[in-house]
């Protein structure tokens, strides 16, 4: 099973995910953003960032019930953090106590494979021959590196990350049976499963702080539920602070003076990846580099959402602080001494998973489709995911994204439907001359109008944006059910007294009403125009039907579940360009009065023929 999937059926093209990957690890297919398992980092950020819930990391409580069903002991490593997600516990002894209570022989923190990791770079950064280093205690950083960076797989540190070291100190002292499950935030972890697989550092499982949350409550296991219980030995000193920046440095006591230290720490997915660029092609920047992906292990992807970055450090550091007033040190300094002749090294492979640049005469091509060719034209509004308009053509020629997800690139393309709708209507306003025949012939197509009106407006209401057709006074003379969804409960109890909201006020329904009179004053389109609605965002197109007289606007929410894409691409030529058409022709014959109404309605039918006819030559 992959490390992260997406759940199809929760999925709504929000393109969320894409705009946080790091590692351009998704692509948009049978409509439903699918990662991309070989370029996946495992950072979590999609996961963290999806509002449906649809993108999920690989889950391992099935894997710990089977181990702590078993013969062998099972040994649970807590990493540091572990402090500052249960900051609901009050005594960590209850912690212990409840972990145990799961079925676990021992239990132990991570914080004593930090120790000894954090002396071998120590080690490594006093033996300094020109070469400087990237830390490699966060698995997302070494997957960024083996991927994207090749160059730089030298500069990683050849030094495994503390929970393994700790994996190595357990299998040392409870020997080779012994089973290992990793108790972590970090979700890239999890696949350090298969990375040190055949190792004695090898881990069976990693539960994330989530999932084991989730098996207290499945246990009915709670602080009231259990004794105090303290962790087994070894016992760390300060290698409880490595979850954040300079912790694992300060753990082995290595200079971190910015004059005399050479060393910069750093934690944030910004930071992260521009440090990463800069070690790369900056030769001014001389100094070792210390990364987290995450705001440090404290906030990563296995924690609970909505926890506060600093009041986590703060949880931490005040751990740290209270175990050290027990701390045996002579224990400690027989410890590292025990476990110090380990092998703690490692080696890292070049990956290679850059996609093919396209050439410039692709990308050109591409935004030339977009109708995108000029400078001025690339809005860059980023709801395909993409920072800008360039790089989602970059990424059109790598084949990681397709047209249907520019919303600017659909709207234009209804843009073009209506302006063809214009030269429709005035072949219509032509043909009203032609409309004085008998009165038989009057009543059949006066008849035929009311089918064809009522047929179109039954459409009109199927359309999935929200549809509102209003005269020079915003009144309202036609909308469609999901223009009323779109405005709320209120607005849907009115649409039950009054249907279509017909002659409400336009002014009183929405707060971004000025679009429509600017449109109205003087007549120029406005498309493509984003607003904010409540915690919602709109995409919104206003646009002459009748100038000064009428104007029509089509809304589409842009968080909104969308519609299959077979039916937007499939019906988009044909349905919707037909549906927009009869919707001006709806507008026009209710903007007319009363007793003209016969006459336009045969206008249509006759004009509907006769453009027939001329399609037939």
């Amino acid at each position: 099973m992959p490390l992260i999937s997406t759940n199809k059926d929760k999925c709504n093209l929000s393109y969320t995910c894409i705009r946080v990957c790091p590692a351009k690890a998704i692509k948009i297919e049978n409509d439903f953003a699918n990662i991309i398992g070989n370029r996946c980092i495992g950072c979590g950020n999609c996961v963290t960032m999806c509002a449906q819930s649809a993108i999920e990391y690989r889950k391992s409580e099935d894997i710990v019930r089977q181990l702590l069903s078993g013969n062998d002991p099972v040994v649970a490593i807590c990493d540091p953090s572990i402090s500052g997600e249960f900051d609901d516990i009050l005594d960590y002894r209850n912690f212990v106590g409840m972990i145990r209570a799961l079925g676990f022989d021992y239990v132990v923190e991570a914080a004593f494979g930090a120790d000894l990791v954090a002396y071998k770079y120590k080690e490594l950064f006093n033996n300094f021959h020109g070469k400087y280093y990237i830390t490699t205690k966060c698995p997302a950083l070494v997957n960024q590196i083996e991927y994207f960076h090749p160059e730089l797989v030298e500069n990683l540190a050849p030094i495994v990350p503390p929970g393994i070291a700790m994996a190595k100190v357990m299998r040392k002292k409870y020997g080779k049976n012994v089973k290992l499950v990793s108790l972590s935030p970090c979700v890239a972890s999890k696949n350090d499963v298969k990375v040190f697989n055949g190792t004695d550092g090898n881990i069976h499982a990693v539960l994330s702080f989530i999932e084991l949350r989730k098996l207290f409550e499945e246990f009915g296991i709670s602080e009231n539920s259990v004794e105090y219980s303290e962790f087994d030995p070894p016992f760390a000193r300060l290698g409880g602070l490595f979850p954040i920046s300079h912790g694992l440095f300060q753990a082995a006591d290595i200079d971190i003076n910015m004059l005399d230290g050479g060393i910069i720490s750093t934690e944030g997915r910004n930071n992260f990846l521009r440090s990463i660029n800069e070690f790369k092609t900056q030769r001014n920047l001389n100094q070792h580099l210390d990364l987290f992906y995450c705001e440090g292990c404290i906030m990563g992807p296995g924690t609970s959402l909505g926890g506060r970055k600093f009041s986590r450090r703060s949880q931490v550091i005040t751990y740290v602080r209270k175990r050290l007033k027990t701390f045996d040190e002579e224990q400690w300094k027989r410890d590292l001494a025990d476990y110090q002749d380990l092998d703690f090294n490692r080696e890292f492979i070049s990956k290679g998973m850059n996609l093919p640049e396209p050439s410039e005469e692709e990308v050109q091509t591409v935004l030339l489709e977009m109708g995108k060719g000029k400078i001025e034209d690339q809005l860059g509004c980023g709801s395909c995911g993409y920072e800008s308009c360039r790089e989602f053509a970059i990424a059109k020629c790598q084949g990681l994204a397709n047209f249907e997800m520019c919303s600017s690139f659909t709207i234009k393309n209804m843009n073009t439907y209506i302006k063809e709708l214009g030269t429709i209507n005035e072949k219509l306003t032509k043909t009203k001359t032609a409309l004085k025949e008998s009165e038989k012939i009057a009543n059949e197509e006066r008849h035929l109008a009311q089918e064809a009106s009522e047929t179109v407006s039954a459409m009109l209401q199927k359309l999935p944006s929200g549809v509102v057709i209003v005269d020079a006074d915003l009144k309202v003379i036609e909308s469609n059910r999901s223009f009323v969804d779109l405005l709320g409960e209120e607005t849907r109890l009115l649409n039950e007294i009054i249907p279509g909201l017909v002659d409400a006020d336009l002014t009183k329904l929405i707060p971004f009403y000025k679009l429509f009179s600017t449109v109205i004053i003087n007549g120029e389109d406005i498309l493509n125009r984003d607003v904010h609605y409540g915690n919602r965002l709109f995409n919104i197109s206003v646009f002459t039907i009748k100038k000064n007289q009428i104007v029509g606007g089509i809304i589409r929410d842009l968080y909104a579940p969308e519609v299959r894409k077979e039916e937007v691409i499939g019906r988009a030529r044909a349905v919707i360009k037909e549906n927009l058409q009869t919707v001006q022709q709806i507008a026009f014959l209710l903007g007319e009065s009363a007793s003209k109404t016969e006459k336009l309605l045969s206008s249509i039918i006759k004009s509907h023929t006769s453009g027939e006819e001329e399609k037939g030559k």
